[in-house]
This record gives structure tokens, C-alpha cells and sequence, in this order.
């Protein structure tokens, strides 16, 4: 941390992790400047809770994953300061932006969460369209004025009492590892926002399974312009759109199944 005032306010960098040994190391080594890193591991096979509980720097818990925003409140309890970093294993923060956040938690006039922008990486190349351009997420937020919304089981949602800025520096975020790893995040996405739509009594419906992928592609390789990214777009809106595809599948599947035990059931 050399060149960087010791903080008035102190921070803690919250991190969620399952089989995230090809990441953790790098997303670890970047928040090294926080007071505390507390991880929540859901019981990785991978190496990662065996390299994290043998970090000097890092408090590691285990805890059973049900869904992404259950595991981050539960993480996000853990923490013993007001100021929470909250990243993904897969995310890194750059010198610039350890500043910035330095600087901005020690302002007085500091608003209570603030918004990071995200710069994609395709293996190690930056992915810059896609639909990804105007992709935000807050990132940094105090503790006692925020938690995330149960509303949501994926792609969780902070609600923040009080104001949001935004951070002028971008997150790193190394999202494509390989084909295979990406396929299946976005297939395990899409069954768990089948899943939120089973809970809503949101019911399926075969024309939106038909179009609803079809336009996620149109308009992440089109109108958003993935088509400037080269193969790497393409191969990208393609596997979003097949998430998009997996959730009405598996809300198909989850209503089969629901009909299937009120029959077992009846008299």
C-alpha cells in the first residue's frame, strides 16, 4: 500500500466462492489493502477453501450455497466494519481504483453505496461490447444502509437507504474463462432464474421460449453491437441467449414436476 494514506474509515472485502481456484489468488491479492477479507466458501472441491484457509490475510467460513443473494447476506453479516467492498471471485481491483475507494470512503460528503463499472475480459482480452458497455453493479456500500432484496435469488439487487455515486475507475472483471465454464454459469443462471419465476407463479409459456432467446441474441450481437467483438461476441451473445433458453426449460421442467406431486397427492 505504499504512496496510499492509511484510511480513517475502515473497509471490509466481502467475497463469495465456489471452485474458484483459477481466479481467487489474483481477486485476493487486489483487495489486499482492505482491514479484513472475509470469504464465504460453499464447499469448493476445487482447492480454492484448502488456498484461502491457508491465507494469512483471510478469515474463510463455509457455508451450504442456496441461492446468490441468501449467500451474500449471510456474508455480508460477517463483516465487522460499515464499509463493505462486495466482489466476485472473478473480479479484480486495479491500482487506480484501490484509490479511489480509499479516497471516497474517507469523505465526509461520501453518499451511503456506490456503483462500479465493469471492464469485460475474454480469457486475457477486453470484450467491450456485447451488451455489456453500460453494465454497473454496486460494489462498495456502507453496511448499515443497505441489504439485498429476497425479491431476488440471482443477479441479486442492493437495496440502499440513501443516496448511490459512481466510481470513476472500472472493475476488472475476468468473466470468460473457457467455453465450457461460461456454458455452465449461464446454464445454472437461467435454472435458477426458473426458479424465481416458479416462486412468482410466473408460468410458462412456449411463444417466449421461442423469442426471448432469439432477442437476447439479436440484441446483444446487433443492436449492442457484439458483432465489433469479433468470434468473441458472437460466442457470447450465443451463450446468453442459451441461458435465456435453460430458464424457460427448467420452468417448464419445475412445473412438470409441480403438477406431477399435486396428482400423487390427491385422494
Amino acid at each position: 500500500m505504499a504512496g496510499f494514506r492509511t484510511p480513517k474509515q475502515k473497509l471490509s472485502a466481502l467475497i463469495i466462492t465456489y471452485n474458484e481456484i483459477g481466479y481467487i489468488e489474483k481477486c485476493i491479492d487486489s483487495v489486499s489493502f482492505a482491514d479484513e477479507i472475509i470469504v464465504v466458501d460453499s464447499y469448493s472441491t476445487d482447492g480454492t477453501y484448502e488456498y484461502l484457509l491457508n491465507h494469512p490475510k483471510v478469515k474463510v467460513i463455509q457455508n451450504p450455497f442456496e441461492n446468490f443473494t441468501a449467500q451474500k447476506s449471510f456474508t455480508l453479516k460477517q463483516s465487522s466494519n460499515d464499509w463493505v467492498l462486495f466482489l466476485d471471485a472473478d473480479e479484480v481491483v486495479t491500482k487506480s481504483l484501490q484509490k479511489e475507494i480509499i479516497e471516497t470512503i474517507n469523505n465526509p460528503n461520501a453518499h451511503e453505496a456506490y456503483w462500479f463499472y465493469r471492464k469485460f475480459m475474454f480469457q486475457d482480452k477486453p470484450l467491450n461490447y456485447s451488451g455489456w458497455q453500460t453494465d454497473k453493479n454496486h460494489r462498495l456500500f456502507r453496511k448499515s444502509k443497505a441489504h439485498f432484496t429476497d425479491k431476488k435469488i440471482v443477479h441479486e439487487t442492493l437495496v440502499v437507504d440513501g443516496t448511490s455515486g459512481i466510481l470513476h475507475e472500472k472493475l476488472i472483471h475476468y468473466c470468460y474463462k473457457d467455453y465450457e465454464d461460461y456454458k455452465g454459469k449461464m446454464l445454472k443462471y437461467g435454472r435458477l432464474k426458473a426458479k424465481e419465476d416458479f416462486y412468482r407463479e410466473k408460468s410458462f409459456n412456449y411463444f417466449l421460449m421461442t423469442v426471448k432467446p432469439i432477442w437476447k441474441f439479436l440484441n446483444h450481437y446487433i443492436i449492442r453491437l457484439g458483432f465489433l467483438d469479433g468470434k468473441k461476441g458472437w460466442t457470447i451473445c450465443y451463450l446468453n441467449a442459451l441461458g435465456v433458453l435453460e430458464r424457460f426449460r427448467e420452468l417448464k421442467r419445475l412445473e412438470k414436476k409441480n403438477e406431477l406431486a399435486y396428482y400423487l397427492v390427491m385422494p
